[in-house]
Parts: C-alpha cells; sequence; structure tokens
C-alpha cells in the first residue's frame, strides 16, 4: 500500500533562485567555453606579458599549431586575447590578453592553488 501525499502549491521562487539560475547560465557559458582544452592554459601563458606564437607553442607544451592558432583565434574572437601586427622586416605577431581577458587572471590563480589543494595528481 503507498501513501499519497497533498501537496500544496509551490512557493514563489526567492530572489536567490532567480540569482542562481542566472549563475548556472553564466557557468555554463563560461565552462563551455574556458573549458575547451588548451584554453585555460593559453591564458595563463599570456598573462606572464605579451609572447609570438613559437614561444607560446613552448609555454603550452603538447599542443599542435593547428589547435593553438584556433584556440587564439577563438580567444580573439571572444575579446580576451588581442593579436598586434608589427611591421617588419621581420613581420612580427604577438598575443597579449586584452582587459577582459588580464581580468580572468585572479580567477585561474585561485582555480590552480584551489586544484593543487583538493585535487590528486595525474
Amino acid at each position: 500500500m503507498s501513501a499519497r501525499t497533498t501537496r500544496g502549491p509551490k512557493a514563489p521562487p526567492d530572489d536567490r533562485a532567480v540569482t542562481s539560475t542566472a549563475c548556472d547560465a553564466a557557468l555554463v557559458r563560461a565552462f563551455s567555453f574556458l573549458g575547451k582544452r588548451w584554453s585555460g592554459m593559453i591564458l595563463a601563458a599570456l598573462s606572464n606579458g605579451p609572447v609570438g606564437f613559437a614561444e607560446l607553442t613552448r609555454w603550452v607544451q603538447g599542443i599542435s599549431d593547428s589547435m593553438l592558432s584556433e584556440r587564439l583565434v577563438e580567444l580573439q574572437q571572444a575579446g580576451l586575447v588581442v593579436r598586434s601586427v608589427e611591421p617588419g622586416p621581420p613581420v612580427a605577431v604577438t598575443y597579449a590578453l586584452s582587459e577582459a581577458g588580464a581580468a580572468l587572471v585572479p580567477t585561474l590563480h585561485d582555480l590552480s592553488a584551489w586544484a593543487a589543494a583538493n585535487l590528486p595528481d595525474a
């Protein structure tokens, strides 16, 4: 025999529920973008200042040239990275964090510290 319970009408959502929903949507956007392999590492590498493509490939070990190029374009389109071309000869191309990209650096440092303290080594 199963017991049935009667529930009253649902309570209206409070402000925390609305904020939580907005936060969840923002986190989904952030992680769908930053959760892509290499994106966070590229941003972290650029936190040291502007660098060229070859230097980035050395700092982000294991990334292919084509993947680095793809991620840099995505980061530029998102407004997190700025590409600068300086006339030559030889022509020099450098990448740097935009203001929005630089605003992520403290969060990346916090995430790194959290991972070091809470996640097992691979």
